[in-house]
């Protein structure tokens, strides 16, 4: 089985990583629960900023959440294999990492509120890792797509990490890069059943909420 012996927590190289294939995953046209396009057209002024937190799960429902938000998607962000599947991000041989599209509307939605709900809502002092769910998958990272994000981002990392120093908590290790710079620079679609899970198992895994030191 692809991944035995490896060491979940190492990045793995272009070179090393999985092939993929050019077959791009077929997923519902509209959001679950948001009843807008996963794939677009998105409306004019709209914009789109990436987040991974851990499970895509439970942090894609914290962001359809949100008011002004248009559309959430989850997928993998961040490595080298196009079009990966669950089963093969999950041995670490693609350099994904477990992530979630926002596109919002920044005349409804303010940029810091997205933000706050990032840093609030998982441990981003942990390297790739979120509790018990270890491996590069689950590492901590925001990937922006426009020079404005990536200030607001990196001022809103260097804000919370004197917030979680009073606190007594350690450094942060979030990734925070251009689009471009993220792996080969895609996002890629996760399987359909994965899109909007926990509205549509109420139940299900959820390793996501309120965590050490307020954002504000």
């Amino acid at each position: 089985m692809f991944g035995i012996g490896v060491d979940k927590q190492v990045m793995v190289t272009r070179e090393d990583a999985m092939r993929g294939r050019s077959e791009v995953m077929e997923i519902a046209p509209n959001h679950v629960v948001l009843g807008t396009p996963l794939r677009g057209p998105y409306p004019a002024g709209s914009e789109v900023i990436y987040f991974a937190m851990g499970c895509f799960w439970g942090a894609e429902r914290i962001f359809w959440q949100i008011p002004g938000v248009y559309v959430t998607a989850v997928g993998y962000m961040g490595g080298w294999t196009p079009n990966p599947t669950y089963v093969e991000t999950c041995t670490a041989q693609t350099g994904h990492t477990e992530t979630v599209q926002v596109v919002y509307d920044p005349s409804v939605v303010g940029l810091e509120t997205l933000l706050a709900a990032f840093w609030e809502n998982h441990d981003p002092t942990t390297p790739n890792r979120q509790g018990g769910d270890i491996g590069t998958q689950y590492r901590s990272a925001i990937f922006t797509s426009t020079e404005a994000q990536l200030a607001a981002a990196l001022a809103s990392r260097d804000q919370y990490q004197a917030k979680l120093a009073d606190g007594g908590y350690g450094t942060i290790s979030t990734q925070i890069l251009p689009v471009a710079g993220a792996g080969d620079g895609q996002f890629y679609y996760a399987e359909d059943y994965h899109q909007g899970y926990l509205y549509k198992n109420p139940g299900g895994y959820c390793n996501h909420g309120f965590c050490q030191v307020s954002y504000a």
